[in-house]
């Protein structure tokens, strides 16, 4: 074999592979992980590509060729895609996909016992409840010990004897393979009629991209289970993303309902022998079926035949910190490049998203009601100056009424506000001064049920303090403003008889115990439930008739100039868990705007009034998707330098038609984590290379140590 040189990439933050020279007798291929010398390190790191040796170039050989499942060609076009993109470390994004390195090496294995048959032995009273009672075999000595009620020592001593067999088994289980002929759910004339669709274009090979658009409560899940029934029909693996896994423990109930086996979930909050077990699962293509949160669309599937992202509007898909990458858009892209078929799926889509469906780059599948006689909620508005709550509360007096109507027939009643703890704010009435974090430009929260006031940017803590910290005035500090302990302490006093429980990422602790309160609120144990953001993602309540809205106005303030449709999506959404069975629901929405064009449209039901005047007012801005936006965030520790690199960043802007540059400006968080901010944003036309634009300015700029610049391809965020 000729003498070669390796590319290779190391999961750490550069712009690219290092050369490096194969040993004779060494056969690589690109995908393999290998260890190399970087530095004074031995790491490892994967190999992009081969190319001949050069004669007289002397370069380090390579260490070791890791013995494991190479990545898939495909992933490696998708790393070099995001990275390219979104301008972001090549090094960074493949980081993500390494994300176990204990995957890489083989399962660990434990003893397991079953019984052995042997009939001629004595039993005793222990040894006969093992066989009666310590199954499901094969199982650990502490398990069956543990079923059994005997010590593991008993369970051990009776396989010494020859009543049970030893036998070694991987730790890491493989996942059950789903059944894509179990039958479903009876479908709807509408839902059968857009599942035959899905199924249509999941034959046809080749790329695709369809926008699933359904009312909520309109079947959109059990819709797209029949695309995915084909897909794993045809041998492919399945991914369906999710907003927040965490919320998704009774929707995993319903795809084990549906292909009678459990997916493989991936999100943050798995410990490392199930990130372990699901990232060799999936890489093996055992894990036919995986639901995830976004980083799932980075594991290295080698036969992936269709990606749902359901709620494809929802801003959990774009991720902030690190590399920064919409996921929804991401999804297109690996389709694009492996020739296969993606799901977008949402009640609310994105602007983006139905201007592509309506110009026919998506395929559009409407499901325009709900089956059977299920009606959508009434949604009314609540003119706050016209009903004010009483002094000191935040509930008009007819969301109260609307939900007193609701409890006496037996019904259920949900509030909503997107806001955490008890109030948002802490001001001395003594000096005016307002409680921040000490590193941060925000106002910390005060949590009355921990006592702390929390700063929800960095997570800052501390006790609710006695007197102010700037005046030392004693019994000086207020709270001003409602989060949602204080919306339930309210609703307390009204409803002095009914079970209330509040649904935040404060208060739910661990996916377990967020499914347990699901499950109370299913079965009717909760009476009226407050809840933030976290109660609109996908829940189904079958006795929830009334939603009231306590302050609709909330998204609408701010700079964000997709403002006027995330009110829209999110009102919507928590709406739309009122009346999903077979009673008629409710919502009333508090507000200072009536006459705001997204709650307009809302009360009058009309999706497309309010589509129209936004696409309006995006057309004559410039703003997607008639025009590309881009973020710059330049942070450091002195302000004055960081604003001076902000404007020598401006400066080196390479000249280019139908580009408008605006900033440096000091953003809302204008210090975060004790780094001073200033924002940069950069607004091109439609037909513009955007990413390819802000990777030739990134690159004129070297950043001093200790200061950082952040790229944003299609920010969503504007703090």
């Amino acid at each position: 074999m000729p003498a070669q040189n390796a590319q290779v990439l190391f999961p750490v933050n550069v712009d690219g592979p290092f050369d490096y020279e194969v040993p004779y007798g060494m056969e690589i291929v690109p995908g393999d992980f290998v260890f190399a010398p970087i530095g004074q390190q031995m790491k490892l790191g994967v190999v992009w590509g081969l190319q001949p040796a050069e004669d007289g170039r002397s370069l380090k050989p390579l260490a070791q060729k890791k013995s494991c499942p190479s990545l898939p060609p495909i992933m490696l076009k998708f790393v070099d895609w995001t990275a390219r993109y979104n301008c972001a470390s090549p090094g960074m994004v493949l980081r993500m996909v390494m994300s176990s390195y204990k995957a890489l090496e083989p399962s660990p294995v434990v003893t397991h016992f079953r019984p052995s048959g042997n009939t001629d032995l004595r039993l005793t009273a222990a040894r006969q409840i093992i066989l009666d009672k310590g199954g499901p075999f094969p199982a650990r000595a502490s398990e069956i010990a543990e079923r059994a009620g005997v010590s593991a020592g008993v369970v051990r001593g009776f396989a010494e004897i020859g009543g049970l067999l030893a036998e070694s088994l991987p730790v890491d289980q493989a996942f059950q393979i789903p059944d894509p002929d179990q039958e479903g759910l009876d479908l709807s004339a509408g839902q059968r009629d857009a599942a035959e669709k899905l199924i249509a274009i999941q034959k046809k090979p080749g790329f695709s991209v369809s926008l699933l658009d359904g009312v909520t409560g309109s079947g959109k899940t059990e819709v797209y289970f029949e695309a995915a029934a084909e897909a794993l029909k045809q041998g492919g693996q399945v991914l369906v993303l999710v907003p927040e896994i965490a919320l998704t423990q009774a929707g995993m109930k319903r795809f084990e309902a549906r292909f009678g086996a459990v997916p493989a979930p991936w999100h943050s909050a798995l410990g490392d022998a199930e990130r372990r077990r699901v990232w060799r699962e999936v890489a093996s293509g055992r894990a036919k079926l995986v639901v995830g949160a976004r980083s799932a669309l980075y594991l290295p599937y080698p036969n992936l035949q269709l990606t749902v992202v359901d709620e494809e509007h929802d801003t959990s898909y774009k991720q902030e910190e690190g590399v920064i990458y919409n996921a929804r858009d991401m999804a297109v892209v690996r389709a694009m490049l492996s020739k296969q078929s993606v799901i977008l799926a949402s009640a609310t889509p994105t602007l983006e998203s139905l201007v592509n469906a309506r110009m026919g780059r998506y395929n559009h599948i409407v499901l325009p009601e709900r089956p059977g006689a299920i009606t959508l909620p009434d949604i009314d508005l609540v003119d706050l100056k016209d009903h004010p709550p009483e002094k000191g509360d935040f509930l008009s007096e007819p969301i109260i009424e609307a939900a007193w109507t609701a409890l006496s027939r037996g019904e259920q009643a949900m509030f909503y506000l997107n806001r955490r703890g008890y109030a948002p704010l802490i001001i001395c009435r003594h000096c005016g001064d307002k409680l921040k974090s000490p590193d941060t430009d925000s106002w910390l929260v005060e949590h009355k049920k921990t006592g702390r006031a929390i700063c929800h940017q960095t997570g800052f803590s501390m006790r609710m303090p006695k007197v102010c910290p700037s005046c030392h005035a004693e019994d000086s500090l207020t709270s001003v403003g409602p989060g949602v302990e204080r919306i339930a302490e309210e609703a307390a006093r009204h409803f002095p008889e009914a079970r209330i429980e509040i649904l935040s990422s404060d208060t739910s602790g661990n996916p377990e115990m967020i499914r347990q309160r699901m499950a109370r609120m299913e079965q009717g144990e909760i009476d009226i439930l407050v809840g933030t953001q976290m109660v609109v993602k996908g829940h189904n309540f079958p006795n929830l008739t009334f939603v009231g809205v306590v302050d609709g106005d909330l998204s609408l303030v701010g700079g964000d100039p997709r403002a006027g449709e995330r009110t829209y999506q999110t009102l919507v959404q928590v709406a739309g868990r009122a009346g999903r069975a077979d009673k008629s629901g409710h919502a009333l929405i508090q507000t200072h705007q009536p006459q705001h064009e997204a709650l307009q449209a809302l009360a009058a039901g009309d999706r497309e009034r309010f589509i129209a005047a936004e696409l309006s007012m995006r057309e004559m801005l410039g703003l997607p998707p008639y025009g590309r936006l881009a973020g710059v965030v330049v942070s450091g520790p002195d302000v004055k330098r960081t604003e001076d690199l902000a404007h020598k960043f401006v400066s080196l802007a390479p000249r280019a038609e139908g580009i408008e540059i605006l900033g440096p400006s000091e953003p809302p968080l204008a210090r975060l984590r004790g780094r001073f901010r200033r924002r940069i944003l950069i607004q091109a036309n439609a037909g513009i290379d955007l990413s390819a634009y802000m990777r030739n300015w990134r690159q004129r700029m070297k950043v001093p140590s200790k200061y950082r610049l952040h790229v944003d391809i299609d920010p969503q965020s504007f703090m």
